[in-house]
Protein backbone atom coordinates (compact mmCIF):
# COMPACT_ATOMS: atom_id res chain seq x y z
CA UNK A 1 0.00 0.00 0.00
CA UNK A 2 1.47 2.89 -0.97
CA UNK A 3 1.70 6.04 1.24
CA UNK A 4 -0.61 8.99 -0.25
CA UNK A 5 0.38 12.70 -0.43
CA UNK A 6 -0.92 16.34 -1.45
CA UNK A 7 0.91 19.21 -2.84
CA UNK A 8 0.45 22.21 -0.40
CA UNK A 9 1.64 25.83 -0.77
CA UNK A 10 2.54 27.77 2.08
CA UNK A 11 3.85 30.81 3.02
CA UNK A 12 6.93 31.14 4.94
CA UNK A 13 5.84 31.70 8.55
CA UNK A 14 9.10 33.42 9.55
CA UNK A 15 8.69 36.07 6.02
CA UNK A 16 5.02 36.35 5.66
CA UNK A 17 5.71 38.33 2.29
CA UNK A 18 8.55 35.70 0.73
CA UNK A 19 6.92 34.04 -2.25
CA UNK A 20 5.07 30.99 -1.36
CA UNK A 21 5.98 27.17 -1.88
CA UNK A 22 4.64 24.22 -2.40
CA UNK A 23 5.44 21.22 0.06
CA UNK A 24 4.27 17.42 -0.21
CA UNK A 25 2.26 16.57 2.84
CA UNK A 26 0.88 13.15 3.75
CA UNK A 27 -2.30 12.35 3.78
CA UNK A 28 -4.53 10.31 6.47
CA UNK A 29 -6.49 8.29 4.41
CA UNK A 30 -8.45 6.78 7.64
CA UNK A 31 -7.60 6.52 11.51
CA UNK A 32 -7.61 2.94 12.49
CA UNK A 33 -9.26 2.76 15.95
CA UNK A 34 -8.28 0.65 19.00
CA UNK A 35 -10.58 -2.45 18.44
CA UNK A 36 -9.21 -2.39 14.64
CA UNK A 37 -5.91 -3.01 16.14
CA UNK A 38 -6.72 -5.22 18.59
CA UNK A 39 -8.22 -7.20 16.06
CA UNK A 40 -5.24 -7.00 13.80
CA UNK A 41 -3.28 -8.19 16.93
CA UNK A 42 -5.38 -10.86 17.72
CA UNK A 43 -5.27 -12.37 14.14
CA UNK A 44 -1.21 -12.62 14.47
CA UNK A 45 -1.43 -13.64 18.24
CA UNK A 46 -2.90 -16.29 20.70
CA UNK A 47 -4.75 -13.16 22.00
CA UNK A 48 -8.23 -12.91 22.14
CA UNK A 49 -9.57 -9.79 20.47
CA UNK A 50 -11.30 -8.38 23.80
CA UNK A 51 -7.66 -9.41 25.37
CA UNK A 52 -5.85 -7.33 23.11
CA UNK A 53 -8.49 -4.62 23.80
CA UNK A 54 -7.32 -4.64 27.39
CA UNK A 55 -3.53 -4.94 26.84
CA UNK A 56 -4.35 -1.77 24.91
CA UNK A 57 -6.25 -0.04 27.17
CA UNK A 58 -3.66 -0.80 29.93
CA UNK A 59 -0.68 0.25 28.04
CA UNK A 60 -2.28 3.84 27.82
CA UNK A 61 -2.80 3.87 31.48
CA UNK A 62 1.33 2.03 32.03
CA UNK A 63 2.20 5.18 29.60
CA UNK A 64 0.76 7.50 31.71
CA UNK A 65 1.73 6.67 35.08
CA UNK A 66 5.72 6.05 33.69
CA UNK A 67 5.58 9.53 32.20
CA UNK A 68 4.20 11.21 35.84
CA UNK A 69 7.18 9.42 37.50
CA UNK A 70 9.52 10.26 34.53
CA UNK A 71 10.35 7.57 32.78
CA UNK A 72 10.24 7.23 29.04
CA UNK A 73 8.81 3.65 28.07
CA UNK A 74 10.79 1.52 25.60
CA UNK A 75 8.42 -1.24 23.86
CA UNK A 76 10.54 -3.90 22.31
CA UNK A 77 11.83 -3.58 18.79
CA UNK A 78 9.07 -1.28 17.97
CA UNK A 79 10.61 2.03 19.79
CA UNK A 80 10.45 4.08 22.65
CA UNK A 81 8.13 6.92 24.31
CA UNK A 82 9.09 10.06 25.87
CA UNK A 83 7.95 14.03 27.28
CA UNK A 84 9.38 17.28 26.17
CA UNK A 85 8.19 20.07 27.10
CA UNK A 86 8.13 23.56 25.47
CA UNK A 87 8.90 26.88 27.82
CA UNK A 88 9.81 29.98 28.31
CA UNK A 89 13.26 31.11 28.23
CA UNK A 90 15.10 32.78 30.82
CA UNK A 91 18.44 34.78 31.52
CA UNK A 92 19.62 32.77 34.61
CA UNK A 93 19.22 29.25 35.88
CA UNK A 94 17.95 31.05 39.21
CA UNK A 95 14.47 32.31 37.31
CA UNK A 96 13.90 29.58 35.87
CA UNK A 97 10.35 28.65 37.54
CA UNK A 98 7.87 25.64 36.97
CA UNK A 99 5.48 28.10 35.26
CA UNK A 100 7.32 28.51 32.95
CA UNK A 101 6.81 25.08 31.40
CA UNK A 102 4.12 25.73 28.89
CA UNK A 103 3.93 22.35 27.10
CA UNK A 104 4.14 18.58 27.75
CA UNK A 105 4.76 16.55 24.47
CA UNK A 106 4.93 12.88 23.95
CA UNK A 107 7.37 12.04 21.71
CA UNK A 108 7.71 8.24 19.85
CA UNK A 109 11.41 7.77 18.92
CA UNK A 110 10.67 4.21 16.04
CA UNK A 111 12.57 1.42 16.67
CA UNK A 112 15.22 -0.11 14.06
CA UNK A 113 12.83 -2.39 12.57
CA UNK A 114 10.18 -0.40 11.91
CA UNK A 115 12.51 2.65 10.87
CA UNK A 116 13.47 -0.06 8.57
CA UNK A 117 10.09 -0.55 7.25
CA UNK A 118 9.54 2.69 6.73
CA UNK A 119 12.88 2.79 4.05
CA UNK A 120 10.69 0.87 1.79
CA UNK A 121 7.66 3.57 1.90
CA UNK A 122 6.24 3.94 -1.88
CA UNK A 123 4.83 7.26 -1.98
CA UNK A 124 1.73 8.36 -4.52
CA UNK A 125 0.00 11.79 -5.27
CA UNK A 126 -3.20 11.69 -4.12
CA UNK A 127 -4.65 13.75 -7.84
CA UNK A 128 -2.79 10.31 -9.79
CA UNK A 129 -4.89 7.97 -7.78
CA UNK A 130 -7.96 9.75 -8.99
CA UNK A 131 -6.60 10.10 -12.99
CA UNK A 132 -5.85 6.29 -12.51
CA UNK A 133 -1.72 7.24 -13.05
Amino acid sequence: MPIIFNKIERANPQNRTAPKKWYPVLKTIKQTNEKEVAKEISDETTLNRKEAEMALNQLGKVLARNFLASNSVQLGECGSFHLTNNGEGRDSKEKVVVADIKNLNIRFTPGKELREALKNAVFVFSEDLVSGK
